[in-house]
């Protein structure tokens, strides 16, 4: 009977962290999801509302971040498709890639540094990564 405590004890003990590491997934995950919808509705101050207080800082308004998004990421403006790939941490900081398909049927990889607030995970930066095959 002992043992069979023990053994309990133990998986779940090793189940842990793989726990917390799916619950973290799913809720940058599903920032980033939230935040594409509400870009695709044309709701700048609900897709501003997931940006960290850094990018809040830097565009002041959802009107100003929304420009941004729709000159800058046009393909996170309005992506026919959105794959969420690897989470890595990478020098402390988590970063989610993501997979967007354009309208025009291009792909894009961006990788989203994520920061986790007391309300949920927020957005502290995009970075649209260079197509394969091409830069240095």
């Amino acid at each position: 009977m002992r043992r069979n405590v023990y053994a309990l004890l133990l998986a779940a003990t090793l189940a842990m962290p793989a726990f917390a590491q799916d619950s973290r997934n799913t809720g940058i995950q599903k920032t980033i999801t939230d935040q594409i919808d509400a870009l695709r509705a044309e709701d700048f101050a609900r897709a501003f509302s997931f940006a960290s207080p850094t990018i809040k800082a830097l565009f002041l308004t959802p009107e100003n971040f929304g420009a941004m998004v729709q000159n800058g990421y046009p393909m996170v403006a309005d992506p026919s498709a959105v794959r969420m790939l690897g989470l890595r941490d990478v020098a402390g900081g988590l970063w989610q890639r993501v997979m967007v398909t354009d309208r025009e049927g291009r792909t894009f990889m961006l990788d989203y540094q994520m920061v986790e607030a007391p309300d949920g995970w927020q957005i502290n930066a995009v970075h649209l990564l260079p197509e394969a095959g091409v830069g240095a």
